[in-house]
């Protein structure tokens, strides 16, 4: 598959420190890719201003824009790049609509964005923008954490391989494509991970007669031969698989604590309406648990609901 060649990083306009943007420096240092930082802000009271007039009103946004655009450019100017950041400023109250439009418009391939922290609660009621953009972009997003990018880590594919649906058997085998151009870029080490389920408590309580040992042995058997073979086709060996009974979000966390992994590509279908509100995509449930970078890759032939 090609590398990565237009980046678009989402700037935090809150923060001097963008650990985003040095992620997406740090990979167009090795594949040459061109790295936008984009940043959106927005201020309501520039929009109640009734005293003023329309153009009145214009000149004062065009002033915050001017002044935010001098203090990105500054900030990129610390951060080492093959060639000059490329900046843009916009004036929009939905950061992740005027990041997914401008990504459409230039052509970007990934989309970068520092993760932000939030509580279950919140994420209910208020869904935050980065699970936003993992369920609406249409190229792969990068969430960064703090964890390091060191020379010969550890790089996570995770993969459902126990799957007969054909969408999501595709999707393991661009998720593994994607981790092996990346390893390959950072000179680090891939492992797949796989998380099968347990016992289904309600059957060992309803069926006198199930065996649930042997019901769990049966599945685990079944996912260690589906690895294998998965493994073998895409030439990864087998000292660097991994079969973990439970779920995802909790597997993944902690084969990548253990390995201590700098990334975590996984693959989400991206979900929207009320059933992503109140479950959740579960990608976006490993994010949390993780305390490396995730990044999350979309099905070929994802139509994203917002059009540039």
């Amino acid at each position: 598959m090609a590398t990565y060649q237009n980046l678009l990083v989402v700037i935090d306009p809150e923060s001097e420190s963008q650990p985003a943007l040095a992620r997406a420096c740090l990979l167009a240092r090795k594949t040459r890719a061109k790295v936008t930082a984009f940043m959106c802000i927005y201020d309501f009271s520039y929009e109640m201003t009734t005293m003023l007039s329309h153009e009145e009103r214009d000149a004062m946004r065009q002033a915050v824009l001017t002044d935010r655009a001098e203090w990105l450019q500054n900030i990129c100017k610390t951060y080492d790049s093959p060639e000059e950041v490329e900046t843009c400023v916009v004036w929009d109250n939905s950061v992740y609509s005027a990041a997914i439009k401008h990504a459409i418009q230039i052509k970007a391939d990934l989309i970068i964005k520092a993760a932000n922290s939030h509580d279950d609660l919140a994420s209910l009621i208020f869904t935050p923008t980065d699970w936003h953009l993992l369920r609406k972009s249409p190229t792969s997003v990068l969430m960064v954490k703090q964890h390091d990018w060191p020379e010969n880590g550890n790089v996570i594919a995770a993969v459902n391989v126990g799957t007969e649906d054909n969408q999501h058997q595709a999707l393991n085998d661009k998720v593994t494509n994607t981790a092996k151009l990346i390893t390959e870029l950072l000179g680090a080490r891939l492992h797949l991970v796989n998380a099968y389920p347990g016992t289904p408590l309600n059957l060992a309580i309803e069926i006198p007669e199930f065996d649930p040992q042997g019901y769990t042995s049966n599945v685990k058997h079944h996912h260690e031969k589906e690895m294998q073979a998965f493994a073998g086709r895409h030439g990864v060996h087998a000292e660097v698989t991994h079969v973990k009974q439970g779920l995802p979000e909790v597997a993944i966390p902690t084969v990548a604590a253990d390995i201590d992994a700098e990334l975590v590509v996984i693959g989400t279908i991206g979900r929207v309406g009320l059933s992503a509100a109140l479950i959740g995509n579960t990608a976006e449930h490993v994010i949390d648990a993780l305390n490396c970078d995730v990044l999350a890759i979309k099905p070929d032939g994802f139509q994203s609901p917002i059009k540039s």
